[in-house]
């Protein structure tokens, strides 16, 4: 049986030595750090970029996620970086979507072990044991604010039903009299995947299972609290794939805003399937 630290407080619950982990355990916090990275440098320079985010041709009309709902771009706003004199409105568009994925628990748990090493893994001592005795929880700044997540859930709905209209929109295609028909292109593919992972991933939230379900110290105490259980037990089943469905969101809204880019600046055509 692997032995236990010894200077630990909690004699028993300590982390197994280094060498008792198996090989690969930095492997998933260099890779959450490889991905997470490279996301956050995208979506800088997209939205900094406030350019080829909306493509309208052929009838088609797919607006990219980083950038809906469309709103005016605040000529009024100076921006003295690399020489922008405007804001994009993606910078105040994307606030939303990133303060959910920032204070969401699986993300923090992802973000704590890749960047914090705070542990780096299970079963894998901290590299400074000493530091985590100052940690405070979530009680001061900057962490307090991680409080703020069902705050963060309301808005991430929002945004998530205006994305479900945009969905629709790539689907509804324009004829040159100005009439609309139903279509189909690979552009409204991309659009209706991403919109199913970003609502699995929304709804597959603790604090919408606490809205829908929760606030109830007695489950058995009346018929209301009983039907909450009942509520909150069928979109529970949502919750046991957070995990993935926080990773394949980020990966689908990525590719979706590349897909609008590649199209909107020429890089390749938009196919019509139907």
């Amino acid at each position: 049986m692997a032995s236990y630290s010894a200077n630990s407080r909690e004699e028993g619950r300590a982390p197994l030595p280094m060498e008792n982990r198996e090989r690969d355990w930095w492997l998933m916090p260099l890779l959450t750090v490889v991905v997470l990275t490279l996301f956050g440098i995208y979506t800088t320079f997209r939205a900094f970029e406030n350019n080829y985010y909306h493509y309208t041709n052929n009838g088609a009309d797919y607006l990219s996620p980083f950038y809906s709902p469309l709103l005016p771009i605040a000529w009024y706003l100076h921006l003295p970086l690399f020489g922008l004199k405007m804001v994009s409105p993606a910078i105040y568009i994307l606030i939303f979507p990133l303060a959910f994925r920032l204070t969401c628990y699986y993300y923090r748990k992802a973000y704590y072990r890749s960047f914090f090493w705070d542990p780096p893994a299970c079963a894998v001592a901290e590299p400074r044991a000493d530091a985590r005795m100052k940690y405070t929880g979530e009680r001061k700044f900057p962490f307090i604010l991680q409080n703020l997540h069902r705050y963060a859930f309301y808005a991430a709905v929002v945004i998530v039903i205006i994305l479900w209209k945009d969905t629709v929109d790539a689907f509804i295609w324009t004829n040159p009299d100005g009439t609309h028909h139903f279509g189909i292109g690979v552009g409204s593919i991309v659009f209706l995947v991403n919109i199913i992972l970003l609502s699995l991933y929304t709804f597959s939230c603790h604090s919408w299972r606490h809205f829908i379900g929760g606030k109830h110290n007695c489950y058995s105490c009346s018929c209301g609290t009983r039907s909450s259980y009942g509520i909150w037990k069928k979109v529970s089943f949502l919750n046991h794939n957070h995990a993935l469905w926080a990773w394949v969101s980020m990966l689908s809204v990525w590719f979706t805003d590349f897909y609008v880019m590649a199209v909107a600046s020429g890089m390749f055509k938009d196919i019509r399937i139907l």
